[in-house]
């Protein structure tokens, strides 16, 4: 019984009504339930690195000259490696 009313009564303009109060009543829905306690709700534990773990940049001018050793010291050794390597190939074949 209440069903045929409601049906009754959404002809027309009520009809239009009630779809653009649900197009917009939806995503709002599922924005706020899947936006609200996310922390709890999606987290995963140990996901992201604790501060410890993660990479501290340099500021001191000490630092970052340390830094720049280091990564030349990386690259200049990654330039022997692809030399060694080139240096087999060449002797295997």
């Amino acid at each position: 019984m209440v069903f045929n009313y409601i049906l009754r009564s959404l002809r027309g303009t009520n009809l239009e009504v009630f779809k653009f109060g649900m197009y917009l009543a939806f995503p709002i829905g599922y924005m706020y339930y899947f936006g609200t306690n996310l922390e709890n709700r999606f987290s995963v534990h140990g996901f992201w690195p604790t501060q410890e773990q993660s990479h501290k940049i340099p500021f001191e001018k000490d630092e970052l000259e340390a830094e720049v050793r280091r990564i030349q010291e990386n690259m200049r050794r990654q330039k022997e490696w692809k030399a060694a390597q080139e240096q087999q190939q060449q002797q295997q074949q």
